[in-house]
């Protein structure tokens, strides 16, 4: 079926996949497109990259305009060019990842008409994505289950004062299997980086549990082991 689109031989894009954490799930950010190809398909936040500026400019660009998000840390993850994976031609995608609380970043929203709108999806009951994008997020996941065994990259995602129950949670919800209580708590306390403060939950309608803070500082200083929460 002819879209009308012009086709090309060979072009670079960027994807970005942001993740989020709340209710108890992890989340990924994705978009509504208002453009053919896969025109009303969700997808990771997306475009082409322009031929007048750099990967890195154009990452910061286009996840601006889908998303309305900006000056966040990003970090590419790896690179897909599958000869047939855009139906109008080459294109070599260059995938970046992020970690963001969503309660900090309650304006999500295109402000470009590339796509409709925006919307946070449980990464346990995503879609079939546009293009290639479910094969993207999967490699993403992935990425982020390494990291966490030996950087504290779950912080990223939580409140800056949470409950050890929330930390195991999210633990939960990135490497997709149940943790023992016990043992995770014990673990986590050990390494020394968590810094107990003396208050508690509040607005809870069952007991109240004390809340935690990241310390990066003592982080830096003593983190040496690798944080494998099966042995």
């Amino acid at each position: 079926m002819e879209t009308g689109l012009p086709k090309f031989d060979s072009a670079f894009s960027i994807d970005c996949v942001i993740f989020g954490f709340d209710a108890g799930e992890l989340k990924v950010l994705l978009i509504e497109r208002n453009e053919d190809p896969f025109k009303d398909w969700w997808a990771l936040p997306g475009n082409l990259v322009e031929n007048d500026e750099s990967i890195e400019d154009a990452a910061t660009r286009i996840l601006y305009e889908l998303t309305n998000l900006r000056d966040m840390h990003m970090e590419q993850f790896h690179t897909f060019g599958e000869v047939k994976r855009h139906p109008l031609g080459r294109v070599i995608t260059v995938a970046y990842y992020a970690l963001i609380r969503i309660l900090g970043h309650k304006e999500v929203k295109p402000i470009t008409q590339y796509a409709k709108k925006t919307s946070w999806h449980p990464v346990n009951t995503l879609p079939k994505l546009g293009f290639d994008h479910n094969e993207i997020f999967e490699t993403s996941i992935q990425k982020l289950r390494r990291r966490l065994s030996y950087q504290p990259i779950a912080f990223e995602l939580l409140p800056e004062k949470f409950t050890l129950t929330q930390l195991q949670l999210l633990y939960e919800a990135i490497l997709n299997k149940k943790l023992d209580k016990r043992n995770f708590r014990k673990k986590m306390i050990s390494y020394g980086f968590l810094k107990e403060l003396d208050e508690k939950q509040k607005g809870v309608s069952y007991r109240a549990a004390k809340l935690y803070k990241f310390d990066k500082r003592k982080y830096f200083k003593i983190f040496q082991n690798d944080m494998n929460l099966e042995s």
